[in-house]
């Protein structure tokens, strides 16, 4: 028996339980560790993070946005990792069925909802993958700059874990170039700082 079954609202419990089922995405872990270090983070944190980078950096945008929809994107981007998992940034294996394994997992994950949440939130997630609203284009580089600091911070923890080198990680950081021209010249020099320190492969 389901923990709400005994609700008559059939629209509040399909709600509750989505809403519990994501719960889950606290325990997705990313190859990012937090800034002290101690720990991967998890999907939740990741996407709060984002939002907040969001919330503080779109000034730098170099289209007219609307960040409260930045911070939908921001919430909703990764909820499908819950049943496909976190696939690494460079890990090209994990890329090959990485669109199947998310839209199966899309369409599973959605569906707990109602019709209309469902479609919503789902067009929010693709959205996010296809870049092609001012927005999604905004949410990729927030997505993208986040972990960039992290490894940055930590000494190239995942860059060294996944023999990352400077190229890859400039191209992964492209998206920046045209949607965030300043934070792209920052990428510029965190990339240049970590291969002159030594935490990033030229």
């Amino acid at each position: 028996m389901n923990n709400f079954d005994f609700l008559d609202n059939d629209r509040l419990k399909k709600q509750i339980e989505f809403l519990v089922e994501i719960d889950k995405m606290k325990n997705i872990f990313r190859r990012t560790v937090l800034i002290d270090g101690s720990r991967r983070e998890n999907d939740a944190e990741h996407s709060w993070h984002f939002a907040m980078l969001a919330l503080i950096l779109n000034e730098y945008c170099s289209e007219d946005i609307d960040v409260s929809h930045v911070i939908k994107i921001a919430i909703c981007h990764d909820l499908v990792e819950i049943y496909a998992g976190d696939t690494f940034a460079y890990d090209s294996e994990g890329h090959k069925d990485k669109e199947k394994r998310e839209k199966e997992a899309a369409d599973k994950l959605f569906s707990i909802l109602p019709d209309d949440e469902g479609k919503e939130i789902k067009e929010l997630w693709l959205e996010f993958e296809n870049k092609e609203t001012p927005e999604s284009r905004f949410a990729n580089v927030c997505d993208r700059f986040q972990p960039l600091v992290h490894n940055y911070l930590t000494n190239g923890h995942t860059w060294k874990e996944g023999d990352v080198h400077a190229p890859q990680v400039l191209e992964r950081m492209s998206v920046i170039k045209d949607s965030a021209p300043e934070i792209w010249n920052a990428v510029i020099g965190i990339v240049e700082e970590s291969v002159k320190r030594g935490i990033l492969k030229p």
